[in-house]
Order: C-alpha cells, then sequence, then structure tokens
C-alpha cells in the first residue's frame, strides 16, 4: 500500500532528504517547490534542493536533534499550496533520428510506432521543468505522453553528447554535457544547457518549461 505520508531519512549528518507521498506529478512538484521556499529561509538550513518528489535539505550545521526539523517540515508539507508554473517557455530545436538519435529504432521497436508518429507526440506536450540533477544543468521534466514510454537500456551507453534527447521509462530529457546515459537517445539539439561563466550557470530552473521543435528528421 502506498503510504499518504511522507518520508523523512537522514543523510550522513550534513543533510536530510523530504519524501513526498504518491505519484510524480505537477501538482506535487509544485507544493515541493513551496516546501523549498519556505525551508531554505529556516536559520538551521544552509540549502533546499528540489529533486524528483522529493526535497533534499543540507544543514547550516549538524543539528543535536532532527525531530524538530522533521516535524516543522511536516507541518510545513500540509500547509503547503503549489506555487504557480510561472517560468519562462524555452523552444529547442531538435534533429530526431540519424546518428545524433541512434535509439530511435529501439523505441520504435517497443512502442509499435513509426518514426513519424514517435517524433510527432515527442514534440507535442509543453514540458515543464521540474527539478535539475543528475548532472550540472540538466533538467528532469514532466509531461511525457506515455505512448512512447520505452524501458532505460540494460546496458547504459559509455557516452552521449550533450544535447542529446532521450527517453527513459516514462520521462524524457536533455543532457546537458556528454556522459554516461542509460536512456534511449533519439534526437540532438544544439542549445547548451551549462556555461559556468554564466549567472546563473544553469540555463534552465524549475517551473521552466520546454517544448521540442521539429528541426529536421532523418530516416
Amino acid at each position: 500500500m502506498i503510504s499518504d505520508q511522507p518520508r523523512i531519512s537522514l543523510l550522513g549528518t550534513s543533510a536530510l532528504l523530504f519524501e513526498a507521498p504518491g505519484a510524480t506529478e505537477l501538482a506535487t512538484q509544485q507544493r515541493i517547490w513551496a516546501l523549498a521556499r519556505e525551508a531554505e529561509a529556516w536559520p538551521e538550513i544552509r540549502e533546499a534542493v528540489p529533486g524528483m518528489n522529493n526535497l533534499m535539505l543540507s544543514f547550516s550545521s549538524p543539528p543535536r536533534r532532527c525531530e524538530p526539523i522533521e516535524t516543522r517540515l511536516r507541518e510545513a508539507w500540509q500547509a503547503a499550496m503549489p506555487l504557480p508554473v510561472d517560468g519562462r517557455l524555452i523552444e529547442l530545436p531538435v534533429v530526431y533520428g540519424g546518428d545524433g538519435g541512434p535509439h530511435m529504432a529501439d523505441v520504435i521497436a517497443h512502442t509499435g510506432l513509426d518514426i513519424d508518429q514517435i517524433v510527432e507526440i515527442h514534440s507535442a506536450p509543453t514540458y515543464v521543468v521540474y527539478a535539475l540533477g543528475s548532472h550540472p544543468g540538466y533538467c528532469y521534466l514532466g509531461g511525457m505522453d506515455q505512448r512512447i514510454a520505452t524501458p532505460r537500456r540494460k546496458t547504459p551507453v559509455v557516452s552521449i553528447p550533450g544535447g542529446a534527447v532521450s527517453i527513459g521509462g516514462a520521462q524524457t530529457g536533455v543532457s546537458a554535457s556528454d556522459g554516461p546515459s542509460g536512456w534511449n537517445t533519439i534526437g540532438t539539439t544544439a542549445m547548451q544547457f551549462f556555461d559556468p561563466a554564466r549567472d546563473p550557470p544553469a540555463l534552465l530552473r524549475p517551473g521552466d518549461a520546454l517544448r521540442f521543435r521539429i528541426a529536421e528528421v532523418i530516416r
């Protein structure tokens, strides 16, 4: 049975993890954003980092007892109202298939759809940035049509380039830098998502929205 109560656990002595109950959905993420905004103003909290259906709180200094913070977190969660999605809308031109989409054939085989159907379905929604993580600048997106959901790869790829547009299970995302991945890459974009010389260095933030624009389909 799925609990309707949040789960709170320590991450060593320097942080704790708040896990929201229920499925990962936009309304839950909006409440997590609200909880992060409130908790980061608490004197004992150094940083509040929203994740997918969770919130990590790092301490200014390790507390003697965590129970008061846990109680305050639970009370704040019950009172939290979803923050409105008021971020920017960013359009990403994507080249689907070809050398930049080496796993398109695997998505076709799993879903039974052809490449044009997959591209149309994938590019149709407006995706909301739920959280940043995995690697600098990477965004977790909500809103993918489950008709193109495809299991993660049994054997991860050693390296995919930054800008790789991929599907992993029920989610889609864009790699912000070169690195390993267990997702199915179906296309690529030239957008730069992370630049340490930029302020802020990450292009996207929770609450922003993405639209994938079809630049080209290579069959």
